[in-house]
């Protein structure tokens, strides 16, 4: 079963010689690390099966947040994180989206553009919500920030998680919002799109918009979903999924990339095939730049208004749940990888370290073969 890094490995090295100079240095880097993920090149150990004499090779990962491979076990620690954020009200997932006459635009300038699409939205969404018609009382969300469509197009949009309801102004009441309704999506879309011009033109960057933009309506879409232990969890996944999993690749044949996706109006199972450097160019238009916050927190859930919340917490008779500090969190991940047994694939018996491998100079060129991939760790 081939994987995204083997597609970067067989086809990459002819990508870059063609496009290198076109190249953003945050997508060549990627490239890169997925390419050398789990490979000799960043070194690794020797495990030894003393019950069946077998070896196997386990290859330190690349830790790139945009590798399919690195990603598995963030959600669950990313979840224990938000405990001390809930709140015992329903939720709303609210989701705001990039009009296509500003793609290109974004495409160029993705952090400027990303970063007023945060501020612009949020904004927006806040200052709706403390109309009295709607909520009428400070509101708290959090924001993640997905640029992919199911069949890796690109269609910039960020989900917002809002507790339903508000803190008024005095700081003593709790504004509770419909179990079913947060505001009205139409004049939520005006609003964004103005504020959105606003920035742009601030920016410098209004006449590289078409004007037709500005008289078209944008796209907001607001619906429930649960309470909040259920919307973390429903939210969890779009927050570390990546543009493609492992998973989804069906084959690579002939210079072409087959794959499968969910339609999302009728979630019926889609398979694309695309040639190799189509594959590339659409996967790396998702790369996000350098040290980039695609996970924002506004109004009562901003880290300076944590104060403000534990006032909600009070006043809704909510228990605060402990969260795991940053640095807690790592030092679980790396005990867990300390700790991790690995098993033998033969005999099912734990495995001994026998040997460390150091890192290498050299990128791997060919797919790494089967049987030289971890079946079950995922080492530092």
């Amino acid at each position: 079963m081939s994987e995204l890094a083997d597609i970067f490995r067989q086809f990459g090295p002819a990508y870059r010689d063609k496009y290198s100079q076109h190249m953003l240095p945050s997508h060549l880097a990627v490239m890169r690390a997925i390419e050398a993920c789990r490979t000799e090149a960043l070194g690794g150990q020797v495990y030894h099966c003393a019950t069946c004499d077998e070896t196997w090779y386990c290859y330190h990962s690349c830790k790139n947040r945009h590798c399919p491979k690195c990603q598995q076990q963030a959600g669950q620690v990313w979840l224990e994180q938000q405990q001390s954020l809930l709140l015992p009200v329903p939720y709303f997932l609210v989701t705001f989206t990039l009009p296509a006459s500003l793609r290109d635009l974004a495409r160029r300038k993705q952090e400027l553009v990303y970063n007023l699409f945060f501020r612009a939205s949020a904004a927006a969404l806040q200052e709706l919500a403390a109309d009295p018609r709607f909520v009428g009382g400070q509101i708290g969300c959090m924001g993640v920030l997905q640029t992919w469509t199911r069949d890796l197009r690109y269609h910039p949009h960020i989900h917002y998680l809002v507790p339903g309801g508000g803190l008024a102004a005095d700081g003593q009441r709790w504004l509770a919002s419909d179990r079913k309704f947060l505001v009205r999506v139409e004049p939520l879309g005006r609003l964004f799109r103005g504020k959105m011009r606003a920035g742009l033109r601030k920016a410098g960057l209004l006449d590289q918009v078409p004007p037709a933009a500005w008289r078209q309506d944008w796209v907001v879409d607001c619906r429930s979903v649960g309470r909040g232990q259920t919307a973390l969890k429903y939210l969890a996944p779009y927050i570390f999924r990546v543009a493609l999993s492992n998973k989804r690749i069906v084959k690579v044949e002939d210079g072409k990339v087959t794959f499968t996706y969910r339609e999302g109006d009728t979630g019926r199972r889609r398979i694309s095939t695309v040639t190799a450097e189509e594959f590339i160019r659409r996967f790396l238009q998702h790369v996000l730049p350098k040290g980039f916050v695609k996970v924002r927190y506004y109004g009562l859930l901003a880290p300076g208004n944590r104060h403000r919340l534990r006032q909600v917490q009070a006043l809704l008779g909510a228990q605060a749940q402990p969260g795991l500090s940053s640095a807690t969190s790592e030092q679980s991940a790396e005990q867990i990888a300390q700790d991790h047994t690995v098993l033998c694939p033969r005999c099912g018996q734990p495995m001994q370290v026998v040997q460390s491998i150091r890192p290498t100079a050299q990128r791997p060129a060919l797919p790494v073969p089967a049987s030289a991939r971890p079946a079950q760790s995922s080492s530092p």
